[in-house]
């Protein structure tokens, strides 16, 4: 299970790490920006997850491929975009589906191992700690991003998006405690997430919100 881990990891990097470029490429940030925003995408989440639970320093800074990986994506995203970038706001619509299926992966994938690592750090027994820390490691990033990007955390606004993790954490938490730890105790949540996250900005469900000016 350590190499699916593993596997996990690297896919939620990648997908933040797109989503991150992405935004920032968007609130018109030079290519240093970029890179900074889509990394602290990625690592975010998991830097606060380590603090939260007693891991120093935090895991990223004692293996630097996570990093890497993340400059890599960005890099890429960002010079795909430069040379279509008489066209970048031309396709705004599409970007932001494209942004939207990364997002729900990073945030499936890191939901789960968020979660794992809380599970296997000796808190099996604290199921919400467990599906706190997932959720946490799921949209920490993201908040981090928003927030340098000059915008309302994605989050706290639109799409059921944190409670898409807290229902894949609870699933995760009870698969991985009465079940055997396999493939599927993994894949389901991870799967909950995505659908929940897709069919939200589909369908456009959010959370009630009281608006002011009415």
């Amino acid at each position: 299970m350590t190499e699916f881990m593993r596997i996990l990891e690297i896919v939620g990097t990648v997908a933040f790490s797109v989503s991150g470029a992405l935004v920032a490429i968007g609130a018109n940030l030079d290519i240093f920006g970029v890179v900074f925003v889509s990394c602290i995408t990625a690592v975010g989440g998991g830097i606060v997850r380590d603090i939260l639970i007693g891991i120093h320093p935090p895991a990223i800074f004692m293996n630097s491929r996570v990093c890497i990986i993340a400059m890599a994506v960005s890099v890429a995203v960002f010079l795909i975009a430069y040379r279509n970038r008489r066209h970048f706001y031309d396709f705004r619509t599409r970007i932001e589906q494209i942004n939207n299926v990364f997002d729900a992966l990073g945030l499936a994938a890191f939901t789960v191992t968020g979660a794992e690592v809380a599970y296997m750090s000796g808190y099996g027994e604290n199921g919400f700690l467990v599906v706190a820390i997932g959720m946490i490691t799921a949209v920490g990033g993201g908040i981090f991003r928003d927030i340098l990007t000059n915008t309302t955390p994605y989050v706290f606004k639109k799409h059921v998006y944190a409670l898409a993790t807290i229902f894949g954490g609870i699933v995760y938490y009870f698969s991985r405690k009465y079940f055997f730890a396999d493939v599927w105790t993994f894949a389901l949540p991870m799967t909950l997430v995505v659908l929940i996250r897709l069919l939200a900005t589909k369908y456009r469900w959010s959370l009630p919100k009281i608006h002011l000016e009415e």
